[in-house]
């Protein structure tokens, strides 16, 4: 009866899935993007330090359950409401900038950064119900559309690659093969296992993406057992300096554990409504800008290119009813602000779960529920290594980039703006930059064409909206209103 209740309610037999691959690609996403509880406390937590009668370690824990809630608020709103197999979380990056930049580099308190969170939600929920953030990602040029999957694909790779010890980060060329490979057990058993995981999938075994995870996963908890280390250098995410990414032990993980202060999130709850005392009205308003475009272009890129990847993408490039899976990013974004969090986002790694077959918003309630059942257990993210997780990363951006079929490579106005899009946004860290030189490529190319005429006055204006935020972000004006 539950089965069938399910299949109706999700439209199973619609979208040719069924429950127990909405499942499999439910614990495939969470299990590649459940680092998040980890991560965004660590990242927080440096900002987030002075509040009355707790301790930095509980600090520290009671921003892991904000996460885990907020994470599953907002996925429960794309789960029933816009029944999409889309996960969200607090996103990597606009969560570095909120404590980076804003509170630790412009001496903004936490509480008003929180409130530009709020106010930046709110914005995105109204747009979203009138129709204003539909109709931009409407207007993104065709190229740039149909290379967002792909540009995606290589920003997974990077992150894969990184975090399995296969790369790392040098002064001299940014990125490097990892020196000391051969003595880095890490980087082995991500080897064995990413192969083992292509061979999985290569023979059409269902599962083949989670099997790899657990099979790597095991293989690193025996070698661990027999102790085994990793190499702890070269491997800080690029500038997040987080100790996450330099693990002193083979499964390199740092546990969240709980006591009964952790779960009293009421000091966090509201933190935000205090954030509006003694505002600077325009250095305020540079934060909320900065917050909400990244935040637009990140959500607008991650659901066009994983959309591409599930066949949801009609043959202009959109994504029918994308208001839908916007509202709930934007509810989720009030949300995690009210109750002390940054910026919510739809996560890139929900395309490992498509790729396992994940179509409907089943997907994404089993992902909720499974953040749901972590704030009873000890986070699933403390029990899979990194390394073992992002290996779906890697597998996933391999198949994203067969998405560059779409592209017609023989038309510069299209080559150009695509292949600036492809390239930018794993070079630069940022799904947003990468749609932004897209953009702003594209009217000029096909101005130089002679083909002006076909250039939507909506393309003109995002370009130019992108020069803006760029000298609004680079020029040192936030610093200079706060």
């Amino acid at each position: 009866m539950v089965r069938e209740t399910l299949a109706d309610y999700f439209g199973f037999e619609e979208h040719g899935t069924d429950l127990r691959t909405e499942i499999v690609a439910g614990f495939t996403t969470f299990l590649t993007m459940s680092y998040i509880v980890v991560v965004n406390p660590d990242i927080l937590g440096v900002a987030i330090t002075d509040v009355p009668g707790r301790t930095s370690s509980e600090v520290g824990q009671m921003l892991a359950v904000v996460t885990i809630i907020t994470a599953a608020v907002a996925t429960l709103i794309m789960a029933f409401y816009a029944n999409r197999p889309f996960a969200q979380a607090p996103g990597l990056g606009l969560n570095a900038f909120f404590a980076f930049t804003v509170v630790l580099g412009l001496g903004v308190p936490w509480q008003t950064a929180l409130a530009a969170v709020v106010v930046e939600g709110v914005l995105f929920i109204l747009l979203t119900v009138a129709g204003a953030r539909e109709y931009v990602i409407k207007i993104f040029p065709e190229p740039v559309k149909f290379a967002i999957g792909a540009g995606i694909g290589l920003f997974l790779a990077i992150l894969g690659l990184q975090a399995m010890h296969v790369i790392a980060s040098d002064p001299a060329t940014f990125i490097q093969f990892n020196p000391v490979f051969a003595e880095d057990p890490i980087a082995i058993i991500s080897v064995v296992g990413l192969f083992i995981t292509f061979a999985l999938y290569a023979a059409r075994i269902p599962g083949s993406i989670i099997f790899g995870i657990i099979i790597t996963t095991l293989i690193s908890y025996a070698a661990s057992a027999i102790g085994a280390t990793a190499h702890p250098a070269q491997f800080e995410k690029f500038g997040t300096p987080i100790s996450l990414y330099t693990p002193a032990s083979l499964t390199g993980d740092t546990a969240v554990t709980y006591s009964v202060a952790g779960y009293d999130i009421s000091p966090l709850v509201g933190a935000f409504i205090d954030g509006f005392s003694n505002v600077d009205a325009l250095g305020f308003s540079l934060i909320v800008f900065t917050f909400f475009f990244v935040d637009f272009f990140d959500t607008a890129g991650t659901l066009t290119g994983v959309s591409q990847v599930a066949g949801f993408l009609d043959e202009d490039g959109n994504l029918p009813d994308i208001d839908k899976p916007l509202l709930a990013d934007a509810i989720g974004t009030t949300v995690g602000g009210m109750i002390g969090t940054s910026t919510v986002t739809t996560y890139i790694e929900s395309a490992t779960g498509v790729e396992e077959g994940g179509r409907t918003g089943m997907t994404a309630l089993v992902v909720a529920l499974l953040f749901i059942a972590s704030l009873a257990l000890v986070p699933l993210a403390a029990a899979v290594p990194l390394h073992a997780s992002h290996i779906a990363l890697v597998v996933v951006a391999v198949l994203m980039l067969q998405n560059i079929t779409d592209i017609e490579w023989d038309n510069l106005a299209h080559a150009v703006p695509a292949g600036l899009t492809i390239f930018v946004m794993p070079f630069t860290f940022s799904i947003a930059y990468g749609i932004a030189a897209g953009i702003i490529s594209y009217p000029i190319v096909k101005t130089a064409q002679g083909e002006w005429d076909d250039i939507h006055a909506g393309q003109w204006v995002l370009a130019g909206a992108f020069v803006l935020y760029f000298f609004v972000r680079t020029s040192g004006i936030i610093q200079g209103q706060l």
